[in-house]
């Protein structure tokens, strides 16, 4: 009774009797109230939506996520990035850089983005965006019109775009707070170097160790004594890229 609670926080004296005599333990709702009652455990939760992490979670295969990266360059000149993640694979697209971005220009990305990706947006049925005023109604309508719903986040809430965040810490973490910027092509170089690494080598936890662009993990290697292995520098030698030699 216990771990059906836990694990099904909307289930109460009522729903749990009924699974249960599915697995062969019938039991009364009594005593079922009486059993999470004493453990602690409220015997009829509220009904309601998920939470939000149990959302991210259960929506991950249709949900994007995008947002700002703001880079100050060498001469004091502040780039924006606007970057989109497919939070299912983890593949990120970087949309453009400026250091003017505008509402038009933001919108006119997302259409870039909406041809580019083509047939494969039909997955795809929800976009997180924070309130930014450069998110437009038609930034908005370039979405929407392909079925895919806005969710827009708290106000000075950065961890209910948690994927895009923690894209951003790590893009300043092992390449932009390691680099100086020169100007926006420079960035953007820069930044789709680093994003060619992100998707197609770099391991993810959330993904078993694998990186966006790889479904299957590599057969385990049997014999250590034969692998030889070829190291690729990425970023001038900022980044490391292992692979084995043929």
């Amino acid at each position: 009774m216990l771990r059906l609670a836990a694990e099904n926080p909307t289930w109460g004296c009522r729903r749990i009797p009924g699974e249960l005599a599915g697995l062969g333990y019938p039991v009364v709702s009594s005593a079922v109230w009486a059993i999470l009652t004493k453990a602690g455990v409220d015997p009829a939760p509220r009904s309601g939506g998920p939470t939000w992490t149990q959302f991210l979670t259960t929506q991950a295969k249709g949900l994007l996520a995008c947002g700002f990266l703001h880079v100050d360059t060498i001469g004091l000149t502040r780039v924006y990035v606007l970057f989109l993640m497919e939070v299912a694979t983890r593949r990120v697209h970087i949309l453009g850089a400026t250091a003017s971005p505008t509402g038009q220009w933001v919108a006119q990305q997302a259409r870039n983005l909406m041809r580019d990706l083509g047939q494969r947006t039909s997955p795809f049925r929800f976009l997180i965006r924070d309130q930014d005023a450069k998110f437009t109604t038609v930034f908005d309508e370039v979405f929407t019109t392909e079925g895919i719903e806005l969710v827009r986040t708290p106000p000075r809430a950065p961890r209910a775009n948690a994927y895009a965040e923690r894209w951003v810490r790590t893009v300043r973490r092992e390449c932009l707070d390691r680099i100086l910027i020169y100007n926006a092509r420079h960035l953007l170089a820069t930044l789709e170097e680093y994003v060619r690494h992100y998707n197609e080598h770099r391991p993810h936890q959330g993904r078993e160790q694998r990186p966006p662009a790889l479904d299957v993990s590599p057969t385990p290697v049997t014999d250590l004594a034969t692998v030889r292995l070829r190291r690729t520098r990425v970023l001038n030698g900022l980044i490391s890229e292992y692979s084995q030699a043929a």
